[in-house]
């Protein structure tokens, strides 16, 4: 460790250390959040107590990471402009849209997604949801773990492989400790320090630049263009695959699941809807003064782009901002990642314990022997996910994160219209899964590209809504209502 430290600068010997103790800040927070852990429920959704503060923060923590940190700032410095606020404000809208769906999801009184379909269609949907939805949640994970643990690399000039393993544990270990609430307590100060770290950087770039007049006089007027670089069908498309992501994904779901109450979630839905309209200027912003600072000769965009321009805005930290607030920043920009990974984790193992092993394994297993087998599995999949990490086997990640978007085209019609309709049947969720789903594979591996640029999603949500509804109106429910049944 010491020839590692010995090849860093000062600065960067004060951020590693500035760093290294919110790490052990976030495994304190796990450590104290399992004193709170009384049941399964405690450890699955917080004891269903968030209330919309903290339900708000991890919401918007789960769905902001490197990709609307780094990955804005790279946008706006390259051919976006203003218009790589929509990467983040498409978030928004979703959550916006959810809200009115919120309290319909809070007052299911379920745990998973798949006990859901399973209460709602009957088993062989649960059991088809269950392995749909866990599968991409471990190439998630692995593929998390490798996006934080390459900044973490980038930042503070660590071995990558060292980088992955400090993660994959940190992450890992406070997920088990606290479930729900060490992830929802990390999730909200991470997202709080995500919007004041990069929300202090602002006025110093801006410093640095000499202004916004400056800004605006060195770069292109394009540039400051909603519509620089990206079409008004691609925002849709984000919208609707977000929309569709957030309403099946465990990971996300679960949030409105342990919300206080249905008004609760929906509350907590409107404020991390607001959180990411604010945001999404933030890393835009920061990445048009980045421009502007390279057009003025204030820096090297080979420095720069030496890097990759997604680290753009470490550059201009380092230049322009005190070690606090750096290592606040670079501390946010981590562990902003880190709660994605560890939404995943929890979700991972929350299905396998509810929606497998206490199904299909021991149908007589208490609540807690039930709560203890999410931690295993959650250990299971964060060593499995590290070693796919540390062997960057990338086509594996791609495979599972290919599952990501089949879960998202197959279920959310039957999600949806299973909380309204009462026609909803299991003939119309296994066509739709089963048919949503292929539509997507067949796009993704037939080379050929027929509805343009539009994501795969669209096509395999427009048949999965065709088949759902015509299967569930020649074979429709006999319940005659929208009610769960008893779980067994």
């Amino acid at each position: 460790m010491v020839p590692v430290l010995a090849a860093l600068s000062p600065l960067q010997i004060k951020v590693l250390l500035i760093v290294i103790v919110y790490l052990l800040a976030m495994l304190a927070i796990g450590f104290w959040s399992s004193k709170k852990i009384e049941s399964n429920e405690d450890f699955m959704l917080a004891g269903r107590k968030l209330g919309p503060l903290l339900l708000a923060g991890t919401l918007a923590a789960t769905e902001i990471g490197g990709g609307s940190s780094l990955g804005v700032v790279e946008k706006a410095y390259g051919q976006w402009g203003l218009g790589a606020s929509w990467y983040v404000i498409t978030m928004g809208i979703a959550f916006v849209i959810l809200a009115f769906i919120a309290p319909k999801l809070r007052s299911a009184e379920v745990k998973t997604v798949p006990e859901y379909f399973r209460r709602r269609y009957g088993r062989s949907s649960g059991i088809i949801t269950a392995i749909i939805m866990l599968l991409p949640l471990i190439g998630l994970t692995a593929s998390q773990f490798i996006a934080s643990a390459t900044i973490l690399s980038a930042l503070l000039g660590i071995n990558l492989k060292v980088a992955i393993t400090v993660v994959a544990i940190v992450v890992t270990v406070y997920s088990i400790m606290g479930g729900l609430w060490a992830v929802a307590m990390t999730d909200f100060v991470q997202v709080f320090l995500i919007v004041l770290g990069m929300g202090l950087a602002v006025p110093y770039a801006l410093n640095l630049a000499g202004g916004w007049g400056q800004v605006v006089q060195n770069v292109p007027a394009e540039t400051l263009s909603m519509f620089q670089g990206i079409s008004v069908s691609t925002i849709i498309s984000l919208i609707i695959m977000y929309t569709a992501s957030f309403m099946v994904g465990q990971e996300a779901v679960s949030r409105f699941y342990a919300a206080r109450s249905p008004k609760v979630a929906l509350k907590g839905s409107v404020i991390s809807a607001i959180v990411n309209f604010v945001y999404a200027f933030i890393p835009t912003v920061l990445g048009i003064i980045t421009l502007a600072l390279v057009n003025m000769g204030k820096m090297d965009s080979d420095a720069i782009l030496a890097d990759g321009a997604k680290m753009a805005l470490p550059h201009v930290a380092m230049a322009a901002m005190p070690v606090l607030i750096v290592g606040l920043l670079f501390s946010g920009i981590i562990c902003a990642t880190m709660s994605s990974a560890d939404s995943d984790l929890l979700g991972a193992g929350s299905i396998f314990a509810n929606d497998l092993y206490k199904q299909y394994i021991r149908k007589e297993a208490s609540a807690n022997e039930v709560m203890n087998v999410t931690r295993v599995t959650m250990l299971i999949v964060g060593i499995f996910a590290w070693l796919i990490a540390i062997s960057n086997s990338q086509n594996l990640i791609n495979i599972l994160m290919f599952s990501f978007t089949l879960r998202a085209a197959g279920s959310f019609f039957p999600y949806i219209f299973g909380l309204y309709w009462k026609k909803s049947s299991i003939f119309g969720t296994i066509a739709s899964l089963v048919g949503g789903s292929a539509i997507v594979i067949w796009l993704e591996h037939s080379g050929t590209h027929p509805f343009g640029q539009v994501e795969p999603i669209i096509p395999g949500l427009v048949v999965s809504f065709i088949l759902f509804i015509g299967f569930s109106l020649l074979a429709p429910s006999k319940r005659g209502d929208c009610e769960l049944a008893p779980e067994e």
